[in-house]
């Protein structure tokens, strides 16, 4: 306030020129850097939390990564969502990932000295408070007890980790299904159901990826036989909110004969274990269920795309999975995209919503599943 008074009386009574106002005020200035501080500042220390890291990095290790952990197997797979091997070998792609230009998600795990001289956060530390918020969708700062990390670190942990998963996995476990895949899940299907079926649901109909690759000629084959038709591309099951298309297929709406009524049984009961396949994911990854305004889309999309990878990966080491794992494995290069005319696509746009074959498949599908069991035939059906 001093300095303030002082420039208004230098102002006011004094007839300087500008020059004259502007070193004053400049000497105001100086005052200041030379330690004669306003009155008016007020300092605003730093909060520091002590945390001994490292006996945290010596005790997580011990209780779950050591040669005779404190906790069993089952332990870790309740915690952790996953096997004690499979962690491992996300963390082992993790710390061994080697290129030219290393991204800053993958140098973010790297251990090294802080400012202070202490050693870093352990890998096992960063990942494991990583996939603890994925697994109970809990907030940053809930595990900063046990692993001895601050709130703001916790978040970074969580973004990278799901980052660092994607650039590893998503190429083999991300993938869209190749034609000996989909010849593998026909087979699988028919062991189980007797009857060939589409293998997911559609969301988004109208932006379908799945709808455009077939568009463009680079959807894989798919044929089948039912009923003594033959069609050359699989079909998905839907409920009754969607158009009449010929990769459709939907239960009837009111069915009045026998056959028809058994296949709206098998349809609604194949579809409702396709929407609970999320749920099976929300399950196993909490945080899916909590809400999420607090972050931007970008997050969101990685967060949910490392679950899903995390859950194929999961879903393999548990040895549910339809074929060799070698055959699994990605090709360098991505299928080539056919440029197709305007007519061309215009002419495949018709015939994946021709209403006819709609029309042709349900009633021939309806037939199989009656011809499946002959006992539906006599027995009294209960509604």
């Amino acid at each position: 306030m001093d300095k303030t008074f002082k420039m208004l009386e230098f102002i006011i009574d004094d007839d300087s020129d500008d020059e004259k106002i502007y070193n004053f005020v400049s000497s105001l200035a100086d005052e200041d850097v030379e330690g004669e501080a306003s009155s008016s500042r007020v300092p605003r220390p730093r909060t520091y939390i002590p945390r001994d890291r490292e006996d945290a990095a010596v005790r997580l290790y011990n209780d779950y990564f050591s040669e005779t952990p404190n906790y069993t197997e089952k332990n870790f797979r309740r915690r952790y969502r996953m096997s004690r091997e499979l962690f491992l070998r996300i963390i082992e792609g993790i710390s061994n990932f080697n290129s030219s230009d290393i991204p800053d998600y993958f140098m973010f795990f790297r251990e090294r000295p802080d400012a202070t001289g202490h050693q870093s956060l352990t890998i096992l530390q960063k990942c494991t408070a990583a996939i603890r918020q994925m697994a109970y969708g809990t907030t940053p700062d809930l595990h900063d007890e046990y692993i001895k990390i601050g709130e703001k670190t916790a978040a970074l942990c969580l973004d990278n980790f799901c980052r660092c998963v994607f650039h590893l996995f998503a190429r083999q476990y991300l993938r869209k299904p190749t034609a000996k895949d989909i010849a593998r899940l026909y087979s699988f299907h028919a062991q189980k159901h007797g009857l060939p079926g589409a293998n997911n649901d559609i969301n988004v109909l109208n932006y379908s990826p799945l709808f455009n690759t077939i568009k463009n000629g680079t959807a894989p084959p798919s044929p089948f036989d039912v009923n003594g038709h033959h069609y050359e591309r699989g079909y998905y099951l839907g409920d009754g909110i969607y158009p009449d298309w010929a990769m459709l297929v939907k239960a009837p709406h009111s069915p009045t004969d026998e056959p028809r009524k058994k296949f709206k049984r098998f349809q609604e009961s194949a579809r409702k274990d396709i929407e609970r396949a999320f749920g099976v994911l929300q399950g196993r990854f909490q945080m899916l269920k909590t809400l999420a305004r607090s972050m931007d889309f970008d997050k969101i999309r990685r967060h949910m795309y490392a679950c899903i990878v995390l859950h194929n990966m999961i879903q393999e080491n548990n040895g549910f999975v339809i074929g060799k794992k070698e055959e699994r494995m990605i090709q360098r290069n991505p299928p080539r995209r056919l440029h197709r005319d305007l007519r061309d696509r215009d002419a495949m746009v018709k015939e994946i919503r021709d209403k006819q074959v709609h029309k042709q498949l349900e009633a021939d599908l309806a037939e199989l599943v009656w011809n499946l069991s002959p006992y539906f035939r006599t027995a009294n059906i209960i509604e």
